[in-house]
């Protein structure tokens, strides 16, 4: 669907008019349609409450911005600045932060009530590489048919996998049995 612009339209007031949902932040310059604002120039010095005219004309004379930042407060604070340098660092800082956040994915190891020693070593090395990667990992035991009336044993193996793994790691949700399945999830210890 188009609108009078001739672009697309993106969300119907009735079916005469549109609007476009703004993908700015602030609204700068012209976009100001306030009577009055509270001004803050460049170096942060508090300039007063002027028309939004003649903040506009300030902003220009210097040529630079007009940024409404706080919407909310009456009147409107707004600041002189370099809006494009402005959005730069803010995009610059979004993708600092991006690259230094790390992603914490939960990986699960099954056992079974059964399990012999070597497959239950296996299984804590497995659980052992994980966290030493920095995930979390979910312990499982899946109870099929008779296993049911046995929940005991369940726990025991659990225990027995917490106490092998208490060297690099924390249990954060200890081990309870949820329908068929007993969970458990070990965190990695902090390394401070």
């Amino acid at each position: 669907m188009l609108c009078e612009a001739g672009n697309p339209c993106l969300a119907f007031i009735d079916s005469r008019r549109c609007f476009h949902i703004s993908t700015k932040e602030q609204q700068i310059n012209e976009e100001i349609r306030d009577r009055e604002v509270r001004l803050i120039s460049e170096t942060g010095e508090q300039l007063g409450i002027v028309s939004a005219d003649e903040a506009l004309r300030i902003a220009e004379g210097k040529n630079l911005d007009l940024v409404k930042i706080a919407p909310a407060a009456k009147p409107p604070v707004c600041k002189i600045m370099d809006y494009g340098k402005y959005r730069f660092e803010k995009a610059k800082k979004e993708k600092e932060a991006r690259k230094n956040q790390k992603i914490v994915e939960i990986k699960e190891i099954r056992l079974s009530l059964n399990i012999d020693t070597h497959d239950f070593d296996t299984k804590v090395g497995h659980a052992r590489k994980f966290l030493a990667a920095g995930n979390k990992v979910k312990v499982s035991i899946r109870f099929h048919g008779r296993e049911m009336a046995h929940p005991d044993l369940g726990h025991v193996i659990m225990n027995r996998c917490a106490e092998a793994l208490a060297d690099c790691a924390n249990v954060e949700k200890p081990a309870k049995l949820e329908g068929r399945q007993m969970l458990m999830f070990l965190a990695p210890k902090s390394t401070k």
